[in-house]
């Protein structure tokens, strides 16, 4: 029972903390572009049965419904589902919104012909638990479709920038940027996944013009950052992080003065269920 507890209180917090911010914001300013492509990866055909874990406002989902495929968007996080709604209606899309925990999924076994993330299931604390649901609510010969950050990429490098600074993760929670590792996701599924899509790719992100205004945007509308310089805060180190994301921020620039150029590693894996 108190496990139970324990995860609830869990997913609380994660609740709360990605409905922080302002994440629609950050979808429509630069993360848009990784549902559609993670949608091309998965081939998503009209009338396939299509269920996006940890949707967010439904960046993957959206483009899959234009496709015609009979989309369930889920997601933890009530708040971005309301957002996915508006931007569904706006589009004159249908899909099905539920609210749903990625590690324990309200689906039968077998339901859907694809299961898909973006950057989202990636986030969920257990990964294993996570995976498991993946695999389980995909019918055998179905689809399941990844798309998340990588360890060695920029994701990875911002979260190893901000951990001195997070409070103690939970026992058996695992960093997210570990699913955009090859050999982290094979083990996950456990050659219950047969992939023919494993490759990296990056987002390229230019719509700041000062390198800097990249920290300040994560700080203002990114759940994770959010909690982690409020905890610096609480410790009296609001500044050091500060400028522990000013550095990150020199070292990641690609771009030239007056225009920044961030290029964020990620990881499409598209397989069987076998």
């Amino acid at each position: 029972m108190t496990a139970v507890v324990e995860d609830k209180e869990l997913k609380a917090r994660h609740r709360k903390m990605w409905a922080s911010g302002d994440y629609p914001r950050m979808v429509t300013s630069w993360l848009e572009p990784i549902g559609q492509r993670l949608v091309e990866a998965a081939g998503i055909q009209p009338g396939q049965r299509v269920l996006d874990v940890a949707a967010g406002t439904g960046n993957a989902s959206l483009p899959a419904a234009a496709r015609g495929a009979l989309v369930t968007a889920s997601d933890l996080t009530p708040e971005l589902l309301e957002d996915g709604r508006r931007r569904a209606e706006a589009q004159g899309l249908q899909l099905e919104w539920r609210e749903a925990d990625a590690e324990h999924l309200p689906f039968d076994d077998g339901s859907f012909d694809v299961v898909m993330s973006a950057i989202g299931v990636m986030f969920a604390p257990h990964h294993q638990e996570a995976a498991d649901e993946l695999v389980r609510v995909c019918r055998p010969g179905g689809r399941i479709a990844l798309l998340c950050w990588t360890p060695e990429g920029m994701l990875g490098a911002f979260f190893r920038t901000m951990k001195p600074f997070a409070p103690p993760p939970p026992p058996g929670a695992q960093p997210p940027p570990l699913w955009g590792s090859e050999e982290h996701l094979q083990a996950l599924m456990g050659g219950r996944v047969e992939f023919d899509t494993l490759r990296r790719e990056s987002l390229e992100i230019t719509v700041f013009e000062d390198r800097y205004e990249y920290a300040r945007h994560m700080t203002s509308f990114y759940g994770p950052t959010i909690a982690v310089r409020a905890n610096a805060a609480r410790e009296g180190r609001e500044q050091e992080f500060d400028e522990a994301l000013a550095r990150f921020c020199d070292e990641w620039d690609r771009g030239e003065p007056g225009r920044a150029r961030f290029e964020k590693e990620y990881l499409v894996a598209v397989g069987t269920r076998r």
